[in-house]
């Protein structure tokens, strides 16, 4: 994939010249660009279970004396850390035009340059980031808990060194690099918005069901870090996995089906401790990782690393005791057998219980019915 995408760099080179002097005109090269990296990201992945501003500042009284009244200190934390509610629009020579609230097209622009970043992107695992960008969003909204309501995706305190080094979180400095170029772009976008709505972007680029998604979380300083200890340790069963999940809502269905996340990435010695992909296709979205945990047979590996699976059949694949404990407990199998068998159901499920937990915690001033599908690149 790489060496087929550094091809198309090569025939969009003398486009990418031309567009520095004419920038509004669209040539053949670098359309015939946009389509090979597409065409490449979109190839390489396969559905279904298989065997193998400027800074100037307003010169207007009203606007000083209003801030010297509120406090400049105070103003500046309040805008900083709430750039989604409002934005001074400036011109080019830095007045200011208005106020910008950001509308579904602005967030279909964020969306779309995160979509285009993981096709050009192809230097992670697989080639693709958009399992890592998942597991960011899904790491950031699952430290709620409901029973002091804290935690969860609103704050973004991944940002800082106590929360972002935790055991649970290693790797994610990549994703969050990543989004980075996207942050500075659109700079109105609170991180903790930023981070969930990449990671809708990422399920639905490749190939899985489409997610409502609204904004409203703030970000928060270093004193609201969570506690190590909220996410799930692979290593345990299922009394682990429904105390963790018990905690922030989620019953022994919604276990399951946010489980199946488990179709994408794979894991790092250098992370987890365990090593390898859950599944043939770990960029595609699918179920099929209930179809491997019903169909295959599983035995331990024997090596030095902590205690996991993989399949008899090829030795290619891994399960971690947390993946096994859904089929050995009845109450979890019954779930699996159900999304096994389709596709569609798990879908809807997933989407459904992402939605929710992408959510936990958010103060919203919107109602549920203010969320937003954005339109997957993939659709075009």
């Amino acid at each position: 994939m790489a060496s087929v995408a550094r091809s198309c760099t090569r025939l969009g080179s003398s486009a990418t010249a031309a567009s520095r002097s004419c920038p509004t005109r669209t040539t053949a090269s670098s359309t015939a660009r946009r389509v090979c990296i597409r065409q490449t990201f979109q190839n390489s992945s396969r559905r279904g279970y298989a065997s193998g501003p400027s800074g100037a500042s307003s010169r207007t009284p009203y606007i000083v004396g209003a801030l010297a009244l509120a406090g400049i200190g105070g103003g500046a934390y309040y805008l900083r850390n709430n750039p989604s509610l409002s934005q001074a629009k400036e011109g080019t020579s830095g007045e200011t035009r208005g106020v910008f609230t950001p509308t579904k097209d602005d967030y279909q622009k964020v969306y779309n340059l995160v979509a285009s970043r993981l096709e050009e992107k192809d230097d992670y695992d697989d080639g693709s980031y958009g399992p890592v960008i998942v597991r960011l969003a899904w790491h950031c909204s699952g430290t709620y808990d409901k029973m002091t309501n804290t935690g969860g995706s609103n704050g973004a305190t991944m940002r800082f060194a106590p929360e972002g080094d935790h055991g649970a979180n290693a790797g994610l400095k990549a994703a969050r690099d990543f989004l980075e170029p996207v942050k500075q772009q659109f700079p109105w976008i609170t991180y903790s918005d930023l981070w969930t709505l990449a990671g809708v972007c990422a399920i639905q680029e490749m190939q899985g069901p489409v997610i409502p998604w609204r904004p409203g979380r703030t970000d928060r300083d270093v004193s609201m870090c969570t506690p190590d200890g909220r996410l799930p340790d692979g290593a345990k069963e299922q009394s682990h996995l429904r105390a963790i999940f018990g905690r922030m809502g989620f019953d022994d269905r919604e276990i399951v089906t946010l489980s199946g996340a488990h179709a994408l990435g794979r894991c790092h010695t250098d992370r987890s401790g365990f090593e390898g992909p859950w599944t043939f296709s770990p960029t595609v979205v699918t179920n099929d990782y209930y179809k491997l945990l019903m169909n295959e047979k599983w035995s331990f590996r024997k090596w030095d690393g902590p205690k996991q699976y993989q399949d008899v059949a090829s030795k290619s694949l891994m399960m971690l005791p947390t993946d096994m404990a859904l089929i050995k407990d009845k109450e979890f199998k019954k779930h699996v057998e159900r999304y096994a068998e389709d596709n569609d159901v798990f879908f809807k499920d997933f989407r459904d219980v992402l939605v929710k937990l992408l959510e936990l915690g958010v103060p919203f001033q919107s109602k549920p019915e203010d969320r937003m599908e954005l339109k997957p690149t993939t659709a075009e």
